[in-house]
């Protein structure tokens, strides 16, 4: 099997080892599966043009090597590809990456994509924008925003980045007034955030058991201050995050948020923060593409059946 690897040359494991080490280490790791790879490491800004000459060629397997702002910023191609995309996540929290299966160090990440299988995926659509997996208003921004600024100051450790980030978004939170609806539901809540995602999210590492459910689910964080924004990190922490009384869930296909201050805020797209004002339409695009994953179709619905019995 021949695959084309475009990978995010900005990427935090890249940076780590240097590109050339990196490029080395990833072509090994396919060639100890029987399989070549051609990699090509592009800025963030080329992309998408890298992954839409890959998509093109028929005679190797595309693959997107990144973190979950990566493969946000590259929708566009997916969604219009004909054949499936393999996934190398490379980020700080790597969210759709958990979902497929793809965990532990480059080489076990490799040996379960030579090995897996295409699943169709949901994508959300706000307004104009696309997103694989989470949105977010108030803290979830906040947190998206001091997690790019910790990771500059602290390159040497992802984990020490990440707590700085958590820290200084549970402090610096200030809570805000929004307009929801969820299909015939209709609220207006003072939250400290509000947290929409593609399907349905489970336990302390935030996985789904299906990909392809067709809905939105969305959480909102009641505004009890610093003592409840402590208490909901926590229990996400220890995967307890749904039996939390401060955090109220919602599901539905069609997700509209207003602020009423009517304000420019902060809304994070995957990782990714943008400055948006008026309301943001939340749609689903049902099986926008597919996307090979460790785990395959089959056994996705036979977890999900399972936890439902």
């Amino acid at each position: 099997m021949r695959y084309t690897v475009i990978v995010n040359a900005r990427a935090g494991t890249v940076l780590e080892v240097g590109a050339h080490a990196f490029s080395e280490r990833l072509t090994a790791a396919f060639a100890a599966h029987g399989s070549t790879a051609e990699v090509k490491l592009v800025a963030p800004r080329e992309l998408d043009d890298a992954l839409a000459l890959a998509v093109q060629t028929s005679d190797a397997v595309p693959v997107i090597a990144g973190g979950d702002g990566t493969i946000n910023r590259v929708l566009p191609v997916l969604i219009q590809a004909a054949c499936p995309v393999g996934i190398l996540p490379m980020g700080t929290v790597n969210v759709l990456g958990r979902d497929l299966g793809l965990l532990g160090p480059l080489e076990q990440q490799v040996a379960a994509l030579c090995e897996g299988e295409p699943v169709e995926m949901d994508v959300g659509r706000v307004n104009d924008r696309l997103f694989h997996s989470i949105s977010g208003l108030g803290f979830f921004s906040l947190m998206a925003r001091e997690r790019e600024y910790a990771r500059r100051r602290f390159p040497f450790s992802r984990v020490a980045a990440f707590g700085v980030a958590a820290t200084r978004s549970i402090l610096f939170t200030r809570p805000i007034s929004v307009d929801i609806r969820i299909g015939s539901e209709h609220l207006v809540v003072d939250a400290d955030a509000v947290l929409v995602t593609v399907n349905r999210f489970d336990g302390a590492e935030w996985r789904r058991e299906r990909l392809d459910a067709g809905i939105f689910e969305v959480h909102v964080l009641n505004a009890g201050g610093l003592y409840s924004r402590s208490k909901a990190a926590l229990s996400v922490v220890s995967g307890r995050w749904r039996s939390s009384r401060n955090l109220t869930s919602f599901t539905g296909d069609e997700v509209v948020l207003r602020r009423r201050d009517k304000r420019r805020g902060h809304v994070t797209f995957d990782g990714e923060v943008e400055r948006r004002s008026g309301s943001l339409t939340y749609r689903l695009l049902p099986r926008a593409f597919r996307v090979i994953a460790a785990r395959s179709s089959r056994a996705l619905s036979s977890e999900a059946g399972n936890r439902l019995a």
